[in-house]
């Protein structure tokens, strides 16, 4: 794997998907932050950049059970992103809403931070339900559009919206926000982890706090990293010709 301080954080997730672990590791944002160079983001969280590199390289290119992306058409990618991301996010609110209602009730009293915890929850699920209704009814169906604009050699509508940037901006800004409030669910579980007299609702509701704050990295990674740049340059390729 190429590795150097002027490739960004994207760029070596993109080449090897488990660069992610390895950054996760460090602390380092590999979604919604993953635009700047490596060695920026060692300087921010005062990381040795050498050690980082050492163990990035020796991640090796024979992943099992992993996909390359990068390589995937962009309209495969969005019924990846809405199969596997959406329909996770949807079954998971349900289960996280509950775990998080019940625990706040039962120990708020004694863990003060659950009922902010549970605050932040709601306000999470309200964010991402929005935010995945307009990717599936406006900014998908649009990139889907540019696709199949590209692959018949046809001209495509002029959006209401302008240009793909618009939304994509929106999207991006919603993502952000996401992260900030599950940056704030980490400190206050401590990563994730619960009191060791915690009950099994409790183990129950930080286990999928984890689960579900890893599989929102790597929803944004996809979308932030592979399908909004491509997009974008979809669009001005076929505005050229």
């Amino acid at each position: 794997m190429i590795v150097n301080e002027d490739r960004t954080v994207a760029d070596v997730v993109n080449q090897n998907i488990k660069a992610a672990d390895v950054f996760k590791k460090y602390g380092i944002d590999f979604c919604c932050g993953g635009g700047i160079t490596i060695q920026k983001a060692c300087d921010k969280k005062g990381i040795d950049y050498k050690a980082l590199e050492s163990e990035l390289k020796s991640i090796g290119n024979n992943i099992p059970r992993a996909f390359n992306y990068n390589k995937w058409e962009l309209d495969f990618l969005i019924d990846h992103i809405q199969n596997i991301h959406h329909t996770y996010v949807e079954e998971s609110i349900p289960i996280l809403l509950q775990y998080a209602n019940k625990v706040a009730k039962v120990h708020g009293h004694h863990y003060v931070e659950v009922l902010r915890i549970n605050e932040l929850v709601e306000e999470v699920v309200q964010e991402l339900a929005g935010h995945m209704k307009k990717e599936e009814l406006i900014l998908f169906p649009y990139v889907k559009q540019l696709v199949l604009a590209k692959n018949e050699n046809i001209k495509t509508m002029k959006p209401h919206f302008g240009s793909v940037d618009n939304p994509i901006n929106m999207m991006e800004n919603e993502h952000e926000t996401a992260g900030d409030i599950f940056k704030e669910i980490a400190e206050l579980t401590n990563d994730f982890t619960p009191p060791e007299e915690a009950c099994n609702t409790f183990k129950a509701l930080y286990a999928k706090l984890q689960e579900f704050e890893q599989d929102l990295h790597q929803h944004i990674h996809l979308e932030n990293n592979i399908l909004f740049p491509k997009s974008i340059k979809l669009e001005k390729q076929l505005s050229l010709q």
